[in-house]
């Protein structure tokens, strides 16, 4: 029996949630103490930017209200891992950029993941993750869109 175009669909985001799932599960417990995945996330993501961003752009960048990151925003705020700043252009707007302690942390946070996730690479094959990105960013993109 041929497979058809929704058993695909199914079937691929049932993988999906459970990597998700799985990666999320793996990656906790191998991040340094008291680093939270939602905080190497960020501070990742900062991390690979050039300009500061506000709390809003950073919310929408991870598909959450502001309410939702603020939280993230003051733990690593008062870790010394991210410097919130008024923006000089529009009083009313905060910005987000990443401390040197923070690029530390991350850093850290990498050293601790990257073999584990060696590991996992070197199993599935490297070529075949290569091949998956693409098809993976365009999701993330279709999924991205309003």
């Amino acid at each position: 029996m041929a497979e058809t175009q929704d058993s695909i669909a199914i079937s691929l985001f049932s993988e999906l949630f459970m990597v998700d799932q799985l990666a999320r599960n793996k990656l906790g417990k191998a991040l340094p103490k008291g680093m939270e995945l939602s905080h190497f996330t960020l501070l990742n993501h900062l991390y690979l930017l050039t300009e500061p961003r506000t709390p809003a752009q950073l919310a929408k960048s991870f598909a959450l209200t502001r309410g939702a990151l603020t939280n993230t925003l003051a733990k690593l705020e008062w870790a010394g891992h991210i410097h919130v700043s008024p923006d000089w252009d529009d009083a009313r707007r905060k910005q987000v950029v990443i401390s040197p302690a923070g690029r530390r942390a991350r850093d850290a946070a990498l050293n601790s993941i990257a073999p584990m996730i060696v590991k996992i690479i070197n199993g599935v094959g490297s070529e075949r993750v290569r091949d998956a990105v693409p098809v993976l960013r365009d999701l993330r993109r279709s999924l991205a869109e309003d």
